[in-house]
């Protein structure tokens, strides 16, 4: 994504999702995730600290959801966050995405519009 990342300006998935992810993903087990970030879940799932029970909102995220948002952990953050992509990021549409902007009164993301393509119909 470019400078128009949706992404800053949202931050509805930090906000309505559990983040969880193997533990092997964090500092102590040579991953980047910082230790005290997470909470275990189960045996062999962690989550991000905050995400773990309603209301949810990951202790990472910085900001107002809908206004301005960034993770203070971007560089650390698991590959749940990574994976994790705004719908039409990369030209497929993401309904998770959808659900957590929906869940903040935001409208769905719209594919970008192709130039050259007709939206007429063929007679």
């Amino acid at each position: 994504m470019s400078d128009s990342n949706p992404c800053l300006s949202c931050g509805a998935c930090c906000a309505h999702f559990r983040v969880s992810f193997f533990w092997g993903e964090c500092q102590s087990a040579g991953g980047s995730v910082p230790d005290d970030q997470v909470v275990l879940i189960t045996p062999q799932r962690v989550a991000m600290r905050g995400t773990e029970s309603k209301p949810v909102r990951c202790t990472a995220l910085q900001g107002e959801v809908g206004a301005g948002v960034s993770c203070g952990l971007y560089a650390q953050r698991s590959s749940t966050c990574r994976e994790f992509e705004a719908s039409w990021a990369n030209g497929e549409h993401n309904p998770s995405c959808d659900v957590a902007r929906l869940a903040y009164g935001l409208p769905p993301l719209v594919a970008p519009v192709q130039p050259g393509l007709s939206t007429e119909p063929v007679a």
